[in-house]
């Protein structure tokens, strides 16, 4: 079965399926009630000066997320969706087959790094392990898949900057980059980007976790040091398919995770936490210091999160990278400036596209605008495996 089927859903559902889902019943309804009373979602706003607006700054300072509604129009959103469904379409039907679901050559064999991570169905892949540095110590319940399911499903896909023209032109939107200038500064650097593919009754687990690795030691440790993430949804995202989180624990250091766990007698369903529950258009954004994880989709509802990340820029100079062997240098001012030179030609790709919407001015490429077009040149030499100088932290 072709990947891009996978999101129409199935009936075939087992016994397991049906219990994991309702076990989670009555947390998921706790949890978004919660979330009800936290001011952490609306349009984006600015101020008459251009600033983003207080009140946005606030809430994402106090809770560690907010949910920006709309942000990306419904034509952006078809031309996304149909960018995924052209790569699920032409992915490899498993882990290492060189060929698709039609018998033809896979996607994706003309970049350094996979596109396509696959996983078995329903698995937690990170938990309990020592991958991305250990930082999820924990294991999410794995419900077993529904008679007929693929033995492989894609959890994520990389390098949607590469891969998709329309992810290439949401790397550049304006309001996306003003955002992460009034959190991290003008200066501000990217970080990395995966697109989490969540298909109905056979998406994965994210056990709970922090995504900071670097700077939990640093002297001049502070709430923001690890920067944030955006995910763009391109479809909704219910209590049983999203992302949850534990609102105000971006301040409190590297917890202990496992034994936050432990103490709730085994259960993921940790206190506290609530879903960050969107419409397609809506992206959120959440600190990389929040608590964080998302439950194995027993539910009939795909969940599509194209996730790109922002740092401060003091946080990556000379910090070694993490989270994979390739970035695991220091972090000077040529490795940061040829990263970031991708948000240049992405703001470049979507005045094409987008030819009456007010681009953003990156100040770090302030006057080299003409350098960095959207052409077959800066395609290759910009955006064609930009994902090894990914700054990792």
């Amino acid at each position: 079965m072709a990947q891009a089927k996978q999101l129409e859903g199935d009936e075939d559902v087992q016994v397991s399926l049906e219990f994991h889902a309702n076990a989670l019943t009555d947390y998921l309804a706790r949890g978004e009630a919660q979330a009800r009373d936290l001011p952490i979602r609306g349009p984006v706003r600015y101020t008459s000066a251009g600033s983003l607006h207080a009140d946005i700054v606030d809430a994402y300072t106090q809770f560690g997320c907010y949910i920006f509604e709309g942000l990306v129009g419904s034509e952006e959103i078809k031309r996304l969706k149909s960018n995924i469904k052209e790569l699920l379409d032409r992915a490899p039907v498993g882990r290492g087959e060189p060929l698709d679901a039609q018998g033809e050559p896979a996607y994706g064999t003309e970049f350094t790094v996979p596109v396509y991570h696959f996983i078995e169905p329903l698995s937690d892949p990170w938990g309990g392990t020592q991958l991305l540095n250990g930082r999820h110590p924990t294991k999410m319940a794995q419900p077993k898949p529904g008679q007929g399911s693929p033995k492989q499903v894609v959890h994520l896909m990389s390098g949607m900057c590469q891969t998709m023209p329309a992810g290439l032109e949401l790397y550049g939107h304006p309001d996306l980059l003003a955002i992460a200038a009034a959190v991290n500064g003008d200066d501000f650097v990217p970080y990395n980007d995966a697109t989490f593919v969540k298909l109905p009754y056979l998406g994965g687990s994210v056990s709970w976790h922090q995504d900071g690795v670097t700077h939990w030691d640093a002297e001049n440790w502070d709430a923001g040091i690890h920067g944030f993430n955006f995910q763009a949804q391109l479809y909704p995202c219910t209590t049983r398919n999203c992302l949850w989180v534990v609102p105000g624990t971006h301040k409190l250091g590297k917890l202990d995770i496992k034994k936050m766990v432990e103490d709730n007698a085994g259960s993921e369903q940790l206190p506290g936490a609530i879903p960050l529950v969107c419409q397609p258009g809506d992206v959120t954004m959440v600190n990389r210091q929040m608590l964080h994880a998302s439950f194995a989709n027993s539910s009939p509802d795909p969940r599509i999160s194209l996730t790109f990340g922002f740092h401060r820029r003091s946080s990556v100079l000379g910090a070694k990278g993490a989270l994979s062997q390739r970035n695991s240098e220091v972090y000077d001012e040529q490795r940061i400036f040829k990263r970031s030179a991708v948000i240049a030609v992405a703001i470049d790709a979507r005045r094409q596209r987008y030819p009456d919407e007010a681009a953003y001015c990156y100040k770090p490429f302030s006057g080299l605008e003409s350098r960095y077009r959207f052409n077959q040149e800066n395609v290759e030499a910009v955006i064609k495996n930009y994902n090894l100088l990914d700054l990792s932290i």
